[in-house]
């Protein structure tokens, strides 16, 4: 049953930072290709994330060049006040001891294989049109996408608000060959609360989620069948 098309494709190439919207992608086992496929550690071998370091998120890095299995294309980072710097050069290392003000580990995984600890949860998050225009009006203010650090928006055929959730162990294909089993719901953190703009913070967000969605906001998915995805693919549930 044809259920609407994909509205957006998001991956972070860099663990926390903010992503980038593509046109197209491959779909790996672990999710979108690249997906927090660079990322630091601390002295303890624990990821640095929003959580500790809110400032990150005022950082986009995005893929320069065509996807490779063997390797990744050129990480372009453009920094708060407007530089664009390449991951592991040394203008870049310089740049985060001072955004990260600590012993920090540069951490990079293969193409072919990023471990879960990075993802953190299932391979792919996804949200619908519905459901973030919902939130909007119980938040009571226009919802920064970026915030909720989704891989894809899909544009319902049925604009009803959380209807995704109603197709846990159901399985979605996506275009001719991307085949994904939607898992189980998404447990929001104060990550949503940071303004990725000014990496302000605003509880009322996340308060909001609490009280209105017993904070659940979007779903995860596993990947069933690899392939690739592109802008307006139709999305099909499958019985």
């Amino acid at each position: 049953m044809l259920v609407g098309h994909v509205q957006e494709i998001t991956r972070h190439p860099v663990k926390s930072f903010t992503g980038e919207q593509v046109q197209k992608t491959k779909v790996m086992g672990y999710g979108l290709y690249g997906d927090r496929s660079h990322a630091f550690k601390d002295k303890n071998g624990k990821f640095l994330t929003i959580t500790q370091v809110p400032e990150m998120v005022r950082y986009q890095a995005v893929f320069s060049g065509e996807e490779a299995l063997d390797h990744y294309p050129e990480i372009q980072v453009k920094t708060p006040s407007g530089n664009v710097l390449t991951w592991g050069d040394t203008v870049f290392q310089e740049e985060m001891d001072q955004l990260l003000k600590q012993e920090a580990s540069f951490v990079e995984y293969s193409p072919a294989h990023i471990p879960l600890g990075a993802i953190e949860e299932e391979s792919i998050l996804l949200v619908s049109d519905a459901s973030i225009a919902k939130l909007t009006e119980l938040w009571g203010k226009e919802v920064d996408g970026r915030r909720f650090r989704h891989n894809l928006v899909l544009s319902l055929m049925n604009k009803k608000p959380f209807l995704e959730e109603k197709w846990f162990g159901k399985r979605l294909q996506i275009g001719d060959h991307v085949e994904l089993e939607i898992k189980r719901h998404c447990e929001r953190c104060m990550i949503i609360t940071v303004d990725p703009t000014d990496s302000k913070r605003d509880p009322s967000l996340l308060k909001t989620v609490v009280k209105e969605r017993k904070n659940h906001f979007g779903v995860y998915a596993s990947v069933i069948r690899t392939g690739e995805i592109s802008l307006g693919d139709q999305v099909f549930l499958k019985d």
